[in-house]
């Protein structure tokens, strides 16, 4: 098993160097060039740490709890746990999770066992964006939420800017030159719908353009997104489209094909998710605004970690490049997604940087 003198006699460092950067306090300390020359010295002998030995000198477990709705069975949102782990493992904890399928007692189990194993805090994570009941007992402890909002506004939360998207999406077709652009959203009542709403609203007043009621219409996925995509376009006949997520974008697809129209020429097409199912298939390809699951996963555990270790937030690199810039004002974090430009929109003269990202 590689020891830290291991490390410290590779690195040409002293051990005491080494503990610092591996225990996550060598902010100010240690250099950075040299903390991340000891980090690769680590990664490349294999360095794992002696847990058993860390808790019996810290008093923690080095263990997070991972308690989640039915993301584990969400193959978009999945990507929460995914970030989740992947910095979990850099800052030297392991994640342990559970799914509880919307089932309340299961949950208060699972949070009762996952105490006794001596977690050291709890990812309170969600499928898709809402205002959530954090249970008294996690109140408590170090806890983040994910993907939601704590209604209380006691808890630190960390969920997409749905505003944002609204007016990203919406600017974006008014940049591609759109003149009568339409809202495919969504039907329940729920904050995405909402602030995506207002976002479109709000670009397209700044876009000099005036709100028409009739360019605005719900629709429920798999039940009557079909019908309402193809009256949309035959009878509105708008030339940009914002699609509330990428599955009402198949409809619109659908529709364009039966009325012959052109995507990216006859009409543009901006949607949300970025889901690889669906954007693999779809033929030109979907420009559509990545919803940043994977980010917000890894930045929930740089949070938490702090909380935990009562600190600044620790500098961790992820595998993955980020598309996703973050916002913190107080204990709410906000997560700007970008947009993934492929086909659909009729393409603009000079993109801004956040347009500039293209994924083929």
């Amino acid at each position: 098993m590689t020891s830290l003198k291991d490390i410290a006699k590779k690195a040409g460092v002293s051990v005491c160097a080494v503990s610092l950067v591996l225990n996550g306090k060598d902010k100010n300390r240690v250099s950075e060039a040299t903390a991340q020359l000891i980090r690769d010295t680590a990664a490349s002998l294999h360095y794992e740490p002696n847990m058993m030995a860390r808790t019996l000198k810290t008093n923690k477990s080095h263990t997070l709890g991972f308690v989640t709705d039915e993301i584990i069975t969400t193959p978009n949102a999945v990507r929460i746990m995914l970030g989740a782990q992947e910095a979990a493992r850099k800052l030297g904890y392991m994640l342990i999770t559970m799914n509880t399928n919307n089932d309340k007692t299961l949950e208060r189990q699972g949070i009762a066992t996952l105490k006794r194993y001596h977690v050291d805090g709890f990812l309170y994570a969600f499928m898709y964006h809402r205002v959530v009941d954090v249970p008294d007992t996690l109140r408590k402890l170090p806890t983040v939420v994910v993907d939601a909002e704590d209604a209380k506004c006691d808890i630190p939360s960390i969920y997409p800017d749905e505003f944002a998207i609204g007016y990203d999406a919406t600017t974006r077709l008014v940049r591609a030159g759109c003149k009568r652009i339409a809202y495919f959203g969504s039907e329940a009542d729920i904050i995405a719908q909402t602030k995506r709403l207002a976002g479109y609203r709000q670009a397209l007043q700044d876009g000099g353009m005036r709100e028409n009621p009739d360019l605005i219409v719900g629709a429920t996925e798999y039940d009557n997104a079909d019908q309402r995509a193809l009256k949309l376009l035959k009878e509105q006949q708008p030339d940009g489209v914002f699609s509330f997520n990428d599955v009402r974008a198949a409809s619109l697809y659908m529709a364009a094909n039966q009325l012959k129209l052109g995507i990216g020429t006859d009409i543009s097409i901006v949607s949300v998710d970025n889901l690889p199912n669906i954007t693999a298939v779809l033929r030109p390809g979907l420009t559509t605004i990545e919803l940043p699951h994977y980010e917000m996963g890894f930045e929930a555990v740089r949070q938490l970690v702090a909380i935990i270790e009562q600190r600044n937030k620790p500098q961790i690199e992820p595998n993955q490049p980020f598309r996703s810039s973050f916002e913190t004002r107080d204990i709410l974090t906000t997560a700007h997604g970008s947009i993934i430009e492929r086909d659909s929109a009729v393409a603009v003269s000079s993109p801004t940087p956040e347009e500039a990202l293209k994924q083929d």
